[in-house]
C-alpha cells in the first residue's frame, strides 16, 4: 500500500497534468475557429476549380493534344502517395488514421504488383511510415516553422510533384489527408491528383441535366496548360487546410478527454488517500486504547 506522502505526490502530479491538458484544450479551441474558417473558405474555390476544369477537359479527353496531367501517362504501374499529417502529436487518432489509410492503400497496390513511392508532409506521418516503408520514401516536407498556412506553403509541394511527374517518376499521384467535418469527426481521405479526376456533377450538370456549354478564349489547350498545374497546388493547399482544422479539432477533443480522465483519477486517488489516512488513524487509536488497557 502506498504511503500518504506518495498519494499526495501523485495527486499533485495529476493535477499539474490536468492544468496542462486544460490549457492545451483552450489553445486548440482558439486555433480551431481560424483553421475551420480557412478550410471552409477554401472548399468553394477548390470545388469550383475542379468543376470548371472538368468542363474544359470534357472536349479534350481522347484527343492527341490532351495534357498529360489530365490523361496521365497511359500506365498505372508507379504510384506516388503524398501523405499529409501534423508536425505535433497529442491529437488523438488524427495522424494514425491517415497513416492507416495510406498503409492499406500501399498493401492493395503492392498486392497488384504496383511500385509505390511516398512523399510525406509532416513529421508524425514520416515517423510512422518509416518503420515499415522507409525504403519507399523519396522526399519529406517539413512545416513545423509555419505559423499560418498560406498558398505559398503548398506551392513547393505541388512543384515537387510536378517535377517528379515530368521526369517520369510516377504514373498516378494520390493525396492523403483528413477532411474536417466537426470537432469530433474527421474523415481520412484519399484524393487522386494526377491524372486530374473530373467530378461526375461537372460532367452531367449539377442537377443531373445537360452540361453547360462554354466558349473559351484562348483555346482549351492553353487554358489547361496553365490551370492544371495551378489546380494541383490548389488541391494540395486545400488538403493542408483541411488537415490543419482536423488536427486542432482532434487535439481539442483529445485534451478534453484527457482533462476529464485526470479529474476521475484525482477523485479515485483522493478516495484511496482518505481511506489510507483513516486506516492509519484507526490503527493509532487501537494502539492507544490497547496500551491504556494494558496499564
Amino acid at each position: 500500500m502506498p504511503s500518504l506522502k506518495q498519494f499526495r505526490v501523485r495527486i499533485a502530479s495529476v493535477k499539474a497534468t490536468q492544468k496542462i491538458t486544460k490549457a492545451m484544450k483552450m489553445v486548440a479551441a482558439s486555433r480551431l475557429r481560424r483553421a475551420q474558417e480557412q478550410a471552409e473558405g477554401a472548399r468553394p474555390y477548390a470545388e469550383r476549380m475542379e468543376r470548371m476544369l472538368a468542363s474544359v477537359a470534357t472536349s479534350m479527353r481522347g484527343s492527341a493534344g490532351a495534357p498529360r496531367l489530365m490523361v496521365g501517362t497511359g500506365k498505372d504501374q508507379v504510384h506516388l502517395l503524398v501523405v499529409a499529417t501534423s508536425e505535433r502529436g497529442l491529437c488523438g487518432a488524427f495522424n494514425s488514421s491517415i497513416v492507416r489509410l495510406a498503409r492499406r492503400h500501399i498493401v492493395e497496390l503492392e498486392a497488384k504488383g504496383k511500385t509505390v513511392k511516398i512523399l510525406t508532409v509532416g513529421k508524425k506521418g514520416r515517423d510512422q511510415l518509416r518503420r515499415d516503408h522507409g525504403a519507399k520514401m523519396i522526399q519529406h516536407v517539413e512545416l513545423a516553422r509555419i505559423k499560418r498556412l498560406a498558398f505559398s506553403n503548398a506551392k513547393p509541394i505541388a512543384d515537387a510533384v510536378l517535377k517528379l511527374f515530368e521526369e517520369g517518376g510516377f504514373d498516378v499521384c494520390t493525396l492523403f489527408f483528413s477532411r474536417f467535418k466537426s470537432v469530433v469527426s474527421q474523415l481520412p481521405t484519399a484524393q487522386t491528383l494526377i491524372p486530374a479526376a473530373a467530378p461526375a456533377a461537372a460532367e452531367t450538370g449539377a442537377a443531373g441535366g445537360a452540361k453547360a456549354i462554354y466558349e473559351f478564349e484562348p483555346e482549351e489547350e492553353e487554358i489547361l496548360a496553365d490551370l492544371l498545374p495551378r489546380n494541383l497546388a490548389v488541391q494540395v493547399f486545400r488538403g493542408l487546410l483541411e488537415n490543419q482544422a482536423s488536427e486542432q479539432g482532434a487535439r481539442m477533443s483529445a485534451m478534453d478527454s484527457a482533462t476529464r480522465n485526470a479529474g476521475d483519477m484525482i477523485g479515485r486517488l483522493t478516495l484511496q488517500y482518505n481511506r489510507t489516512r483513516q486506516a492509519g488513524i484507526t490503527k493509532e487509536l487501537i494502539e492507544i486504547i490497547s496500551g491504556a488497557e494494558a496499564l
